[in-house]
């Protein structure tokens, strides 16, 4: 494996600072720095401006982009340069779930409704998987979808889902046919979520922020055209979808930054006569995170140089799944460690935008953000279910 950089892509390096110099808004930026959520608008701002310079749909091909496609390496250094100036995470449910199943599997109509439209961020996706009772064993799903002439009828319900309440469209996993093996009968099916009988009601966090949803569909009338794939197909491409979205919640990128953060303040925080990060024990916390980290990034070096040569991500998506959330979790526990008591006071306020805190002026996001990171290790697959994974795959039992 060759991880030393050619001039073309250290050039491209300097492109993408440069570019975020320019165009990286200073009030995007401001809430970034200071863990504040964004709103719809400054999300849809943030993903246009880098839809713009081609730099949005980078795992697309180019002929849906409309972009030259970056090599694997480029995509690294894009993603690790964002990271290091801390730009907000691009809503995955659009350009990273769905439109890769439809223009995977779908219809050449589908792909014209809907690949530009999710290319210039004109429409915001959510995802309905998860169900009451069906969240890791997803295929015991029952939100169901009977077919009446040319419409699908869909009542069930779905819950966890992210940001539904801004969504325009919702792809869903319905069950289109019940048979003895669960996978089987289950469909993939696209909804508009103007249509009536739909219904969002919101999950309030233990964090006090409003990120997830309960979704019910009652009798909610859909048109045939809108399945994505073959009729009951939908099991394998819920496969090929969270296949790719596990590598992608590693996160390493991000973490690296975490990381160094976590240092540069843990190195101004006073303790006796010196600082928390010369106390043995915290430092050697934050060196073990770092070892671990390492080991985690090079996996993910070696799954890109698996794909460069033609492979996809396999059971490497459910190690880097695992071994990324372990250490989101990790990390979000020293920052609260750091700060010791002043960790525990915190204001929902915090997440409209008030700037009061107790104790140093960052101290206000950590609590809730460590709150919730606790949902890492469950979402995109459990971690428990990851290693079911891992062992069935790689270790043959």
């Amino acid at each position: 494996m060759n991880l030393s950089f050619s001039k073309e892509d250290l050039d491209f390096k300097q492109e993408v600072v440069d570019f975020l110099d320019a165009n990286y808004p200073g009030d995007i930026k401001e809430r970034q720095d200071k863990r504040l959520p964004l709103d719809k608008e400054q999300n849809i701002r943030w993903q246009k401006i880098l839809s713009k310079k081609g730099w949005f749909a980078v795992n697309w091909p180019s002929e849906y982009s409309g972009s030259p496609e970056l090599s694997l390496t480029q995509k690294y250094i894009l993603q690790n340069v964002l990271a290091e100036y801390n730009t907000p995470v691009l809503l995955p449910f659009g350009v990273g779930m769905c439109a890769p199943v439809i223009f995977s599997f779908g219809t050449d109509k589908q792909k014209k409704q809907h690949l530009p439209a999710i290319l210039n961020s004109d429409v915001w996706w959510c995802q309905g998987y998860s169900e009451p009772g069906s969240g890791s064993d997803l295929a015991s799903l029952k939100t169901k979808a009977d077919k009446e002439g040319d419409s699908y009828i869909v009542n069930g319900c779905k819950t966890w889902t992210t940001l539904a309440q801004h969504a325009d469209w919702i792809f869903c996993l319905v069950r289109t046919e019940t048979t003895p093996i669960k996978q089987e009968g289950i469909s993939f099916l696209l909804i508009d979520m103007k249509t009536a009988g739909i219904e969002v009601k919101p999950i309030i966090t233990v964090d006090g922020s409003h990120e997830v949803n309960m979704v019910f569909f009652d009798n909610v009338k859909v048109p045939c055209e809108n399945i994505v794939g073959e009729v009951g197909q939908g099991w394998n491409i819920a496969k090929f979808l969270l296949m790719h979205e596990r590598s992608g919640i590693a996160g390493i990128s991000s973490l690296k930054r975490e990381l160094s953060r976590l240092r540069e303040l843990s190195a101004s925080t006073i303790v006796n006569e010196g600082t928390l990060l010369d106390e043995p024990a915290f430092r050697a916390k934050i060196e073990q995170t770092e070892i671990e980290l390492t080991a985690t990034e090079f996996t993910e070096l070696r799954t890109l140089s698996s794909m460069s040569s033609g492979g996809s991500p396999g059971a490497e998506a459910s190690i880097l799944k695992i071994k990324g959330t372990e250490l989101q979790q990790k990390l979000s526990e020293l920052f609260v460690e750091m700060l010791g008591y002043y960790a525990h006071p915190f204001f929902a306020e915090n997440e409209l935008g008030s700037n009061d805190s107790i104790g140093p002026e960052y101290a206000g996001s950590i609590m809730p953000h460590y709150l919730n990171y606790r949902k890492v290790s469950i979402y995109g697959g459990s971690n428990e279910i990851q290693r079911n994974v891992i062992s069935k795959a790689i270790l043959g039992l």
